[in-house]
């Protein structure tokens, strides 16, 4: 946990919320100026916690069990500005509940302290997991963070600020379930009359893409705001839900780990900081939170205890890409951007250990090396090679980016925020592509499913002077179950491709097609190919039945043919 939130404003289109006209300066000041008066303090009884922040809100946790959707460790009440914004019927809470985190845990304590004049801290105790509720004077914020030493029995960790959709109607609009009449998939993913789908899972974003989402309404706002996740697993593409609006409530989700679309083990041991802010409409300022050493949390590691890294430079860097260097062990992971041109970058904050560092094109990793970071001190780095972007071979013709997505392909820029079935989506059948005419945007889909569009079919011209054997490359950034390409060309199959290591979940129906980028090479003699026309059918194959968009499918990064590598 860094000394300081960092906060990356973005854009209400980039976070999918409307919002009337209102200054984006956090108002911090004390609520008695806008004439509901409140001052900082705890109370406490037998079933409660109180807590005013002096600026306008006051939150409630129970300490015990409150009824249906409530139980110890719940926020009960928050009230802004003399507004309840909890959903009464239910609390705040991490998971389900605090009370069934574990097998055979069904209690949780909960004890309050004002540890200074200006800092209150609440302690929930859970099994193996600890949660901290905590308000500084002044502040409008309730900051929080979870420490927890085992998984929960869930298989994940996320806590859900259950608040009334009435004073925040404006959320994301992908995770919007009202006037959504069926179900398309599973319990989650949700059609309209007009053929729209809606699904908590299409409010993602990319983890390295924001600091804070939120929902507004008329004069307010609500935001979750994270820190490093340095906790979290997956890296910094990982994608997963961030709300849900449902009739009654915006579900304002905060994941530190989640079993959807995992690519890595779970990490625990970390103390996982966010909070949830308070605002006038605005967007959120950054959180200073160099008093979290005072506050006696498990888990926290001081900033004078943590180390850095920096590199001078990258070479092979392709201009037309951002490059990201990504950091993870069994312990932690973390991020941060190159510089474009250079390449240089600095990561700092990270706790102490041996890391394996990536260099990321796009999402496409391009570069890696193991580093060490020691405490209080920096780790310098020469200038580093993208030494395997596959997009440094000249190609015969090649479809799409190597950068480790789809979305340059035809529905790429749609399936995070929709479902595959979605009446916005292009159909996912295109004709024959041919190479020299057909185009990625609209002539090669993004994703390709045993049952819905295979196989598909490349057409490209060789000369004489080009017969020769060649390597067909398939690039895919995640496979569902256990899908792989079926290659033909001209009649000539390849040989049977084996499955690659993948998440085991839904990926490719629940907006992300974030995985473990894969490259499937193979090799095509020239016996296969003619003079003139070729073609080459694409299919996927698997061992697992499914149906539909949940037959096994694969998502495409790029599909290129290269002259073969000499032996040796």
């Amino acid at each position: 946990m860094t000394a300081a939130f960092i906060l990356v404003a973005l854009p209400a289109a980039a976070l999918a919320i409307s919002s009337p006209a209102a200054s984006h300066d956090w108002d911090t000041r004390s609520a008695t100026a806008h004439g509901a008066p409140s001052s900082f303090g705890l109370t406490e009884d037998a079933a409660s916690i109180t807590v005013d922040t002096g600026a306008g809100l006051v939150f409630t946790v129970r300490r015990g069990a409150a009824g249906t959707g409530k139980g110890a460790g719940d926020i009960v009440s928050m009230r802004w500005r003399g507004v309840e914004f909890q959903d009464p019927a239910k609390g705040s809470q991490v998971n389900i509940g605090f009370s069934d985190l574990y097998v055979g845990q069904v209690t949780a304590s909960v004890a309050a302290t004002q540890v200074d004049a200006d800092r209150i801290k609440v302690t929930v105790r859970a099994g193996d997991l600890t949660h901290y509720y905590m308000a500084r004077r002044g502040v409008p914020t309730i900051f929080m963070a979870t420490c927890f030493v085992r998984e929960p029995q869930l298989g994940l960790v996320r806590y859900i600020a259950r608040i009334r959709r009435g004073v925040l109607p404006d959320g994301p609009e992908p995770s919007n379930l009202t006037g959504t009449d069926h179900l398309i998939e599973g319990h989650d993913v949700f059609g309209r009359p007009d053929g729209q789908s809606r699904s908590k899972h299409y409010s993602n974003m990319r983890l390295k893409d924001w600091r804070f989402f939120g929902a507004r309404g008329p004069g307010v706002a609500a935001w979750m705001v994270r820190d490093d996740n340095e906790g979290g697993s997956g890296g910094p593409f990982y994608r997963s839900l961030l709300d849900q609006g449902t009739d009654t409530d915006q579900e304002l989700t905060y994941i530190v780990n989640y079993g959807e679309a995992q690519t890595e083990p779970m990490r625990t041991g970390i103390l996982d900081s966010y909070a949830l802010a308070f605002t006038t409409g605005g967007e959120p300022g950054p959180l200073d939170i160099d008093w979290y050493g005072r506050m006696g949390l498990t888990g926290y590691v001081a900033p004078q205890a943590r180390g850095a890294v920096t590199g001078v430079g990258i070479d092979g860097m392709d201009p037309a890409f951002r490059y990201t260097v990504g950091f993870a062990n069994a312990q932690a992971q973390y991020w941060t951007e190159a510089r474009p041109g250079t390449g240089a970058f600095v990561r700092e904050g990270m706790l102490p250990g041996s890391y394996r560092l990536t260099i990321y094109k796009n999402e496409r990793e391009v570069a890696s090396r193991d580093v060490t970071v020691r405490a209080g001190s920096r780790t310098p780095l020469p200038t580093l090679r993208a030494d395997h972007d596959p997009a440094h071979d000249a190609p015969l013709w090649r479809i799409g980016e190597w950068d480790g997505t789809p979305t340059e392909f035809l529905n790429g820029d749609k399936v995070t925020t929709m479902h595959p079935s979605d009446v916005r989506m292009a159909s996912w059948t295109p004709p024959p592509y041919v190479i020299g005419q057909s185009k990625p945007a609209t002539g090669f889909p993004a994703y390709q499913w045993i049952d819905i569009n295979s196989p598909l079919r490349i057409r490209f011209t060789l000369t004489q002077a080009q017969l020769a054997s060649m390597t067909l490359r398939i690039g895919i950034t995640t496979a569902f179950a256990n899908a792989r390409p079926k290659v033909a060309i001209n009649g000539w199959q390849a040989p049977p491709q084996a499955a690659t290591d993948q998440p085991k979940s839904r990926t490719l129906t629940v907006g992300t097609y974030r995985g473990n980028n894969r490259i499937y090479a193979i090799a095509v003699p020239t016996s296969a190919l003619r003079t003139g026309q070729n073609e080459l059918a694409l299919s996927v194959t698997s061992g697992v039945h499914g149906k539909g968009f949940l037959s096994a499918g694969l998502s495409y990064d790029a599909i290129d043919m290269i002259p073969a590598v000499p032996p040796g």
